[in-house]
């Protein structure tokens, strides 16, 4: 239960390592691209084999699954922008695709570290 836990926590640091590239000056859609397969490479090596603790960290782990996809989508969109307005608007959209992550990840590890606590 805790090495999920642990998973869980390490995949949301590939996250927020992911969101600082997109939120800095001059993000390189290049680099985004590289970064979302370490980060696709990880869910599928170290998370999709975990044995799930209950049927929500399933549904989570489901909806995670759809946004990485939805993300590569988004980051394939981003390098085909041309137009500056297109490009701000590309990188809100990841953006906030990884902030949704990021709260899946704190959903699934918040619960399970309030229950070790008691």
């Amino acid at each position: 239960m805790y090495l999920n836990c642990d998973k869980y926590q390490e995949l949301a640091t590939f996250i927020n390592e992911l969101r600082t590239n997109v939120t800095t000056d001059k993000p390189n859609a290049e680099e985004l691209r590289l970064n979302l397969t370490k980060l696709q490479i990880f869910f599928l090596q170290q998370i999709i084999p975990l044995v799930d603790a209950n049927s929500q960290e399933q549904s989570y782990k489901t909806e995670i699954s759809k946004q990485l996809r939805l993300l590569e989508v988004d980051i394939m969109f981003l390098q085909g922008a041309k137009q500056l307005t297109t490009l701000q608007s590309r990188l809100k959209t990841i953006e906030e695709r990884l902030d949704t992550l990021i709260r899946y990840c704190q959903a699934i590890t918040q619960p399970m570290e309030a229950r070790e606590s008691k």
